[in-house]
Order: structure tokens, then C-alpha cells, then sequence
């Protein structure tokens, strides 16, 4: 019987690789340190496999991708060091049985080969995601084969549950492994970052280390939206995939090394672990039913109708009629609507008009709701199944007004553009939309409209619900 014998967190920033930093990784020594210190334990375990999670290779927005050749290449060259590079051969048969594994829980695996990438545009190549934490690796012990897995943007749940099958296919084999998540934190600790800065970037840091130390998966797993999101960071779902792989122990981290020095975190963690009779996934499906119909129940009644107006549509394929919990407002006015869909803190879909188009504000929802779920030409359609993932806002608008350029303001006032037959529109209060050129510039792409051309400039304001 096989066993992931031990767990890691690890950063790949390129500048800490000699052959690229050039001396500026001095000044990440403590996180250099704390990566051979990984190396050391690794060689002491002596494991058959490495299985590396990684955010930079092959990535779907709805599957997981497992290379599935024989080996795998990848350097450096893209930083400037072509000479760093590693060639490691693939654990094969324990990468198919991670995917029937993952098949059998009705999770997208994409199995990527020479052929196969060529067919899907890419290069099948090693990504520095992987080269940086196994360059460390290989100082102190190469004789591995590797699992090389970039996650997919799939809900996190399904990314515990791909981590669950990981943990079983090695249980089911004679697999002696070690498990490194790779992921960089925050992007935006700093003005002088890689990233804007927000000061949502220092708080995801110091949260996700908490939780992780103190083996708290609900916590992990229930952060809030927005400071992930506004973090910048492309490590979590790596964290998921781990976590998922630690089912059926307790947990406990224990921080190796933390630097922000160039505006990005970097975490180095190991992981004490001890085999425990609960069932974490089973409990974290629990408490997210018991969030989805608090969430619903508590919600403001413009958001509960358009949440409830696509469910109806799923399920029955036709508009459900105007509810009883719905406003006097919401039934005597007329009001251009938009409907915003989004999935942990991704948009998933946005449709709206600009004018009433039906007899009531109510009405508006319940249609535009169907067609920000179903017909935005961006997204694939809503299946039934997301539901439960999904965060509905609804933006109710006020006439819109002809307005100059002056009397703009992107945090206050959403824009109509038109010129001829042609208009785009941008909703106010976005984030990255923080100047008036910004949003016209948004607004005119939208609209197909070119710089050249004559353009009215129209201003609103919505009541947003959330």
C-alpha cells in the first residue's frame, strides 16, 4: 500500500534561482534556506515520486490538467537562464490511476502528451511553477519521477475531491510520495509589486498561514470572496488540491519561511499530520448547504429573485411568475436592469437593459437573470449543478441623462456611449475602472465604437443589491 508521506507549500519565484536572480536572490534568503531545508527532509523520506501541483502549466477553465508522457523537459529560458532545466521522467501508471480515480468522481481530468498539446496549442513542457521548487529538489536528491498536475479553475470543492483521489490512487498502488503545492501568495503586497497594490494582499497572506497552521480546512475553505479575489495570488486552489489529499487527517502547519520582499509572498510550510476518524469533506459539504440556504434566506430580495428566477428556468425550461416576497417597488415600477452572475468571485455572467423592456422591475429580474445565465455569448451556459457556487447582484438603474466627459465619475456614474446604431455601456463602481478615460475607452470597445469617430456620452446611476 503507497502513502504521500509528506506535504509542502512552496513559492516559485524565478529572481530566487542564482542563474536568474544574479544576487538579487539575497535578498529572499530566508525562503531560499527554507527550500533546501525541504530538499533535506525530501532526501531523508527518499521517495519514488514527487507530485507537484503547479498554477503555470496547461490550464482549463474546466478540467485538470496531468501530463501523460513518458517524461517531461522544461528550463528557464523564459528568464533569461536556458541553462537551467530539468528532464524527469513521469510516474505513468500512478498519473492514469489518478485520472480513472478522478473519472469515477465525475472530475474533468485533460491529459496532456506531445500530440495532445499540439492539438490544444500549447507546449508540453515542464513550467517554472514546477522547475522552481524541484530546482532546490534536485540539489540534494533526483532519484524520483514526478506527477505534474496544473489545477483547473474548477469550484474548490471538486478540487478537494480531485486531492481525494490523488490520496487513493497512491493508497492503491506502491507509491512512496511526497506532495508540494506550488503557488506564490499575494502578487500585491507593495506600490513598487509586480501588481497594484491593495491592502487586500498583506490580509490574505496572514489569513491563509493562520489557517494553514493551524490545520483549519473550514477556514480555508471559507474565506471571504473579496479579499481573495482582490489579493492577486495563485496559490490557493494549489492549497485546495493539497488539502483534499490530507482527508482523513489532522493537520498542522509549520512555517518555514515568509518574505514579501518584491511585492509577492512567498510561504514555505511542512505539515505534521495524523490520522484522524472525520470525515473533513463529508463536513465541508455539510456546513456549504448550510451557508447556501442561510445565504438564500437572508438574502435581499431584488438578489433572492434573481437567483430563484434562473433555478426555475433550469429546472422547469419556462419563467417563473413574480413571487409573493417581492416589493411594491419591484412590482409598480419600470426600471432598466442588470443581472451580474459570478463564481468564487469570477464573472459568470452579465446581461442587463438599459431600458425597461417588460411591465415591472420584478419582471426585469426574472428575464434578465435567464439571460446573464444563459445567454451571455462570453460564458458557457449555467448548468443546474453550479447553482449552489453562484453570487447573484442585481443593478436597477435611474433614466439616463446626457452628460460631457467632465461631468463623469466611474465610481458614481455608469456611461452610455453611442454613435449611430452602435452604443456600449459600463455599469459604475468596477474594479480596475478607476479613471474616466478607462471607462470610455471600455465603453467605446464594447460599442465597436473606433476613437475617430463622433460618440454622445449619456450618465446613469444604479442601486445596486447584493
Amino acid at each position: 500500500m503507497g502513502k504521500i508521506c509528506a506535504f509542502y507549500t512552496m513559492p516559485h519565484p524565478p529572481i530566487i534561482i542564482p542563474e536568474v536572480g544574479r544576487g538579487e536572490e539575497k535578498k529572499i534568503k530566508e525562503t531560499s534556506d527554507a527550500c533546501y531545508k525541504v530538499a533535506e527532509e525530501i532526501t531523508s523520506i527518499k521517495p519514488d515520486t514527487i507530485i507537484i501541483v503547479t498554477p503555470h502549466g496547461p490550464l482549463f477553465s474546466d478540467a485538470v490538467a496531468l501530463s501523460c508522457g513518458e517524461s517531461i523537459f522544461g528550463n528557464l529560458g523564459n528568464f533569461a537562464a536556458a541553462q537551467v532545466e530539468l528532464n524527469l521522467d513521469i510516474n505513468v501508471p500512478l498519473t492514469e490511476k489518478i485520472i480513472e480515480y478522478s473519472a469515477k468522481e465525475k472530475i474533468l481530468t485533460a491529459e496532456i502528451t506531445k500530440s495532445s498539446a499540439l492539438q490544444y496549442g500549447i507546449k508540453y513542457e515542464l513550467d517554472h511553477g514546477a522547475i522552481i521548487p524541484l530546482y532546490f529538489i534536485n540539489k540534494k536528491f533526483s532519484n524520483y519521477k514526478v506527477v505534474h498536475i496544473t489545477y483547473g479553475m474548477l469550484p474548490k470543492m471538486q478540487l478537494y475531491k480531485f486531492g481525494m483521489s490523488i490520496k487513493k490512487a497512491v493508497e492503491d498502488s506502491n507509491t512512496n510520495a511526497v506532495f508540494i503545492a506550488s503557488g506564490d501568495l499575494s502578487h500585491r503586497l507593495t506600490e513598487d509589486g509586480p501588481y497594484e497594490y491593495s491592502p487586500y494582499g498583506e490580509k490574505f497572506d496572514k489569513e491563509i498561514i493562520s489557517l494553514l497552521k493551524n490545520g483549519d480546512v473550514f477556514g480555508v475553505f471559507n474565506m471571504d470572496h473579496t479579499t481573495v479575489e482582490k489579493a492577486g495570488e495563485c496559490g490557493l486552489r494549489s492549497y485546495y488540491i493539497m488539502l483534499g489529499a490530507m482527508n482523513g487527517y489532522d493537520i498542522k502547519g509549520n512555517l518555514l519561511a515568509y518574505e514579501g520582499t518584491f511585492g509577492v509572498g512567498y510561504c514555505v510550510m511542512n505539515f505534521s499530520i495524523q490520522k484522524s476518524t472525520k470525515d473533513t469533506y463529508n463536513q465541508l459539504i455539510e456546513e456549504k448547504k448550510k451557508r447556501f440556504i442561510q445565504k438564500v434566506e437572508s438574502a435581499d430580495p431584488y438578489v433572492r429573485l434573481a437567483r430563484e428566477s434562473l433555478t426555475y428556468y433550469l429546472m422547469y425550461g419556462n419563467y417563473m411568475d413574480i413571487p409573493s416576497y417581492a416589493t411594491e417597488e419591484m412590482k409598480n415600477y419600470k426600471k432598466g436592469v442588470f443581472v451580474s452572475i459570478k463564481k468564487e468571485g469570477q464573472l459568470r455572467g452579465c446581461i442587463g437593459t438599459i431600458f425597461p423592456t417588460t411591465e415591472n422591475v420584478a419582471e426585469e429580474i426574472i428575464r434578465n437573470a435567464v439571460e446573464a445565465g444563459q445567454h451571455d455569448p462570453r460564458f458557457t451556459p449555467v448548468r443546474e449543478d453550479e447553482l449552489e457556487e453562484l453570487d447573484f447582484s442585481v443593478d436597477v438603474l435611474t433614466e439616463p441623462q446626457k452628460a460631457s466627459k467632465e461631468e463623469l465619475d466611474p465610481k458614481k456614474y455608469g456611461v452610455i456611449v453611442r454613435s449611430g446604431f452602435k452604443s456600449g455601456l459600463l455599469l459604475p463602481d468596477l474594479e480596475g475602472v478607476d479613471t474616466v478615460d478607462q471607462q470610455l475607452d471600455i465603453a467605446l470597445q464594447k460599442g465597436g465604437i473606433s476613437y475617430g469617430e463622433d460618440y454622445t456620452i449619456e450618465k446613469f446611476e444604479v442601486i445596486r443589491h447584493r
